[in-house]
C-alpha cells in the first residue's frame, strides 16, 4: 500500500504531482504497484477519511463576521489623473447572511472602526459578537486562545456593548460567512463596477450603496426568500439597539514626557503639569481634541492641532520660573 500520510503531505509542496509521487512509488515496489488510476482512487479514497468539517449553527442576532475584499477599486484624481486603490469592507450577519460593504482608502484604524459604526447605522442595530480577522487594526496579538484586541477597537466595542472573539489564526472555516460574503461582493458588485471611472471615494460608495441593495433583494438559489427578508426575519429582531450616540473614533497612545514638559503626539507637541517629566502618560485623542491621562486621572486637554513640528503649551502647568 502507499504511505498515503507522506503523499498527502508531499503533494502540498509546490511542483509536486501525483504523476511524480506514483513513479516514485512504482520504482520502489516494482510489481506489486497499483497501476496510475488505481493508485490516484485510493488516495482520493484515503483523502474522504480526513477530518470533517462541521456546520455551523448561527443563532439569530448573535454574531457579525467581518473581512475586506482582496482586490481594490481604483479611484483616479480628475485634477493630477492619479490613480489611487480603494479597500472594500464587508461585514455579515450570521443567521441572514445580509451583507454591508463600503470603499474606504485604507484598512487602519480609524477607516476600521469608521465602516463599522456606518455598518451599524445601515442595519439599524448590533450583534452581541464581532468576529474580525487578525488584522493589526482590530488584533494587536494574535493568539489562538487569547488575542490581545486592539485597543481603540475594544473601546468602540464597550460604546456599543458587544464583545469581539477574532477568528482563529490561519483558520478560515471560523469565519466562512465573511470568506463567503466577501467572494459575492467581488462577484456581484466589484466586478460590475470594473468599467466606471470614479473620482470620488463617495462616489465610490454611492455606486455600492446601489448594487448593495440588489445584492441583498436577489432571491436565494436553494432556499426561500432573500438576504433582506431573512435579515427581517431572523436577525432584526434579535439584534441590540444601537446606543443614543454614535461612537466617536479615539486613538489611544502611550507617551513618555520629554524634559520641556511636552510630549509628542502625531508629530505635535502638548504641555502637561511639569511634575510628570519623565514619566509615561496615556493619550487619548478624537478628531477636535487631545485628552492625557495619568494613572487613570486626566491631567491636561487640549484642542487638537494638525500642525506638525509645532507646540500646544498651557500656562497653568508651567514651572514658576517658566511663566515669569
Amino acid at each position: 500500500e502507499p504511505d498515503y500520510v507522506t503523499m498527502h503531505d508531499e503533494l502540498k509542496r509546490k511542483g509536486v504531482t501525483k504523476q511524480l509521487l506514483w513513479e516514485e512509488y512504482t520504482q520502489l515496489n516494482g510489481d506489486n504497484s497499483y497501476q496510475y488510476s488505481q493508485y490516484c482512487q485510493r488516495y482520493r479514497d484515503w483523502v474522504q477519511t480526513l477530518k470533517r468539517s462541521m456546520r455551523q449553527v448561527h443563532k439569530a442576532g448573535e454574531k457579525l463576521f467581518i473581512d475586506y475584499c482582496g482586490p481594490t477599486l481604483p479611484i483616479v484624481n480628475p485634477d493630477t489623473g492619479e490613480c489611487r486603490q480603494a479597500q472594500v469592507f464587508v461585514i455579515v450577519w450570521g443567521a441572514s447572511t445580509y451583507t454591508y460593504a463600503e470603499a474606504t482608502w485604507s484598512q487602519k484604524k480609524g477607516d476600521w472602526i469608521e465602516s463599522h459604526v456606518n455598518a451599524f447605522e445601515y442595519f439599524g442595530g448590533i450583534s452581541e459578537i464581532l468576529v474580525p480577522d487578525n488584522l493589526k487594526s482590530a488584533v494587536t496579538k494574535p493568539c489562538r486562545y487569547e488575542p490581545e484586541i486592539n485597543i481603540s477597537y475594544q473601546h468602540m466595542a464597550s460604546h456599543y456593548k458587544t464583545a469581539i472573539i477574532p477568528a482563529r489564526p490561519y483558520k478560515p472555516k471560523d469565519k466562512a460567512k465573511a470568506e463567503n460574503a466577501v467572494l459575492i461582493v467581488e462577484r456581484w458588485i466589484m466586478a460590475r463596477l470594473r468599467h466606471t471611472t470614479f473620482f470620488t471615494l463617495n462616489e465610490l460608495n454611492q455606486a455600492i450603496r446601489i448594487l448593495l441593495v440588489d445584492l441583498n433583494q436577489r432571491p436565494f438559489k436553494k432556499r426561500p426568500g432573500s438576504r433582506l427578508s431573512q435579515f427581517e426575519l431572523l436577525d432584526k429582531p434579535a439584534m441590540q439597539h444601537l446606543p443614543s450616540t454614535r461612537y466617536e473614533y479615539i486613538e489611544f497612545k502611550l507617551a513618555r514626557v520629554n524634559i520641556d514638559y511636552h510630549l509628542e503626539f502625531d508629530k505635535h507637541y502638548y504641555s502637561v503639569p511639569h511634575h510628570l517629566v519623565k514619566h509615561q502618560v496615556e493619550v487619548q485623542a478624537t478628531r477636535d481634541g487631545v485628552a492625557i491621562f495619568f494613572k487613570g486621572k486626566q491631567v491636561a486637554r487640549h484642542a487638537r492641532s494638525y500642525r506638525q513640528g509645532s507646540f500646544s503649551t498651557q500656562a497653568n502647568p508651567t514651572p514658576h520660573a517658566h511663566r515669569q
